[in-house]
């Protein structure tokens, strides 16, 4: 679907969504009850603004998190096409369209999952943080005295694994080597210091991150 079709689907009607009324021979108290608990515009531009927000942030995930939502798939699409777009007036009115659209689905269970994203990536960047910090630790001249803390503080570590992991680091960086057991010393950090939080497990692209910084 491209952006005209985006355009031509999305009304503003649909996208405040104001209920209707008919006259059905309700009583005057009736009606004015009905009044009384219809939405006001401001409310709804609110909660409009909030659900846009949230479609933005979405739409700044990467496909695989997207499809994490479990959305139908014309919104999914839109979601990954606006991923694409510049900031510009096309790209708003797709979040439009996207916004509109969430707005038919529970828009609360989507929030919810989007918080807990966005908590597992917060947890995935310190556990990546603490890994190198220890991998660093460990290298360094008094790394021996650093792996007797680092074991003192996560006893599940394999002791002799860890120190052979460390020993072949320390030759590769004297050898001027690729870091390869330098890598792998940093996945067992952090597998050991994932497996200590107690939570689940995370999947972030962190180890590109760590290896471009070696």
């Amino acid at each position: 679907m491209n952006d005209e079709e985006y355009q031509e689907e999305y009304e503003e009607e649909d996208y405040y969504d104001e209920p209707e009324y008919e006259d059905d021979g309700e009583s005057e108290d009736e009606e004015a009850d009905h009044y009384a608990v219809r939405p006001n515009k401001t409310r709804i531009k609110k909660e409009i603004a909030e659900v846009f927000a949230m479609a933005e942030e979405i739409c700044a995930l990467s496909p695989a998190h997207i499809a994490e939502f479990e959305l139908p798939e014309s919104i999914e699409q839109a979601m990954r096409d606006a991923g694409k777009m510049g900031h510009n007036s096309a790209r708003k009115r797709l979040l439009k369209y996207i916004t509109a659209q969430l707005r038919k689905l529970d828009t609360a269970a989507i929030h919810e999952k989007l918080a807990r994203m966005k908590n597992r990536s917060a947890h995935a960047v310190r556990e990546h943080h603490q890994a190198e910090r220890w991998r660093d630790l460990l290298l360094a001249a008094n790394g021996n005295q650093q792996l007797t803390l680092f074991i003192e503080e996560f006893p599940a570590a394999d002791s002799q694994h860890l120190r052979q992991l460390q020993r072949n680091a320390q030759k590769e960086a004297k050898e001027a080597k690729p870091p390869k057991s330098a890598r792998l010393l940093y996945k067992y950090l952090k597998e050991l210091i994932a497996d200590a939080s107690g939570l689940p497990p995370v999947d972030e692209d962190t180890q590109d991150n760590e290896d471009a910084e070696d």
